[in-house]
């Protein structure tokens, strides 16, 4: 896995911006460089087609409160940044011992001759990547400002234009870097992005207020309403989330509002399931319904950070997410 650098993509910028906004509980107005604002990027992928509406730039953030069984992206659980190990790219630790040398707390050792990390010892201290010459140990996690990631946006700029597309952010969870996330939406919209947010809907509903003014698209996870199953399957309640989506669903137009459920085996792939859903979401507004398919594309990841891919080799058969589909259609 090629490890995301941000300098290699970004291109020279002169935009500028001030942004003035609420201080904390007191409500009085403090003004800062937007555009200097820094986040930690787990990635940025360009000519998106599954994000939003048209061609989109979509920009992964760091941090996420949920922890889902199936979750593709695992490295964007933990805020800050953290060191990943790929076996497949260690030449091995005789003679090369950089890894081992840097490590202040001596949990990186050979294992059949490669480097092996110790997840009780590591204290994500990151010396341990720079001394590794296949980047074989990495870092998922930039830090970046919106400005360096608006320049690597603005780069399909053209395509915005023409397919009526532009930047989403993701993550993660985007609201977990609440003041980043702000500040990168409101800089977008002044320079004439095109936005729209993923969100699992589990936050403050302060931290999502915030960012509706700089937003032309939502698109919210619904994964169950089954309180003992989501708690289960994800770590949380889905109080939160349903409550947030009936506040939003009254200040923001519900035509710009996608909901949209994973469909999960052995967790959500029943029709009265996602039958469920959809009577919420009808209760709620006029609010657009989708359905996305189980994969296992991040499951490699696991190994990478040394957890363990709770799914095993559950699979969702294309025939089986077809009638669900149908299902919900005929509703």
């Amino acid at each position: 896995m090629k490890p995301f650098n941000p300098s290699a993509d970004s291109g020279a910028s002169g935009h500028n911006a001030t942004e003035s906004e609420p201080n904390g509980a007191g409500g009085t107005k403090s003004t800062r460089n937007t555009a200097a604002a820094t986040g930690c990027v787990i990635n940025i992928q360009r000519y998106s087609l599954h994000d939003g509406p048209g061609i989109r730039t979509v920009v992964f953030l760091k941090g996420c409160p949920l922890r889902c069984k199936w979750c593709s992206n695992p490295e964007s659980w933990k805020s800050g940044q953290e060191v990943y190990l790929d076996p497949k790219k260690c030449i091995g630790t005789d003679p090369c011992t950089g890894c081992l040398d840097a490590c202040p707390e001596q949990a990186i050792s050979p294992q059949a001759g490669l480097a092996s990390i110790n997840r009780s010892l590591c204290t994500d201290c990151l010396l341990c990547a720079p001394k590794c010459p296949s980047t074989a140990i990495s870092v998922y996690g930039q830090t970046m400002t919106v400005d360096q990631v608006l320049r690597i946006v603005e780069q399909e700029s053209a395509f915005y234009k023409r397919s009526k597309g532009g930047l989403t952010v993701s993550g993660g969870e985007a609201t977990v870097q609440a003041d980043f996330t702000s500040a990168l939406l409101s800089e977008a919209k002044r320079r004439r992005i095109g936005t729209a947010l993923e969100t699992c809907g589990y936050a403050p509903w302060s931290s999502l207020e915030r960012l509706l003014p700089s937003l032309d698209y939502i698109y919210y996870d619904i994964k169950s309403v089954d309180a003992a199953k989501h708690k289960e399957f994800t770590g949380v309640d889905p109080e939160l989330i349903i409550g947030n989506l009936r506040k939003l669903a009254q200040v923001f137009d519900p035509v710009r509002i996608v909901v949209r459920t994973p469909v999960v085996p052995g967790f959500n792939d029943r029709e009265e399931d996602l039958l469920a859903i959809s009577k919420l979401i009808k209760d709620i507004g006029d609010i657009r319904y989708e359905l996305l398919k189980y994969h296992r594309f991040g499951s490699v990841k696991y190994d990478f950070l040394g957890k363990e891919y709770a799914m095993g080799a559950a699979e969702l058969t294309e025939e089986a997410f077809e009638r669900l589909q149908n299902a919900l259609k005929q509703a």
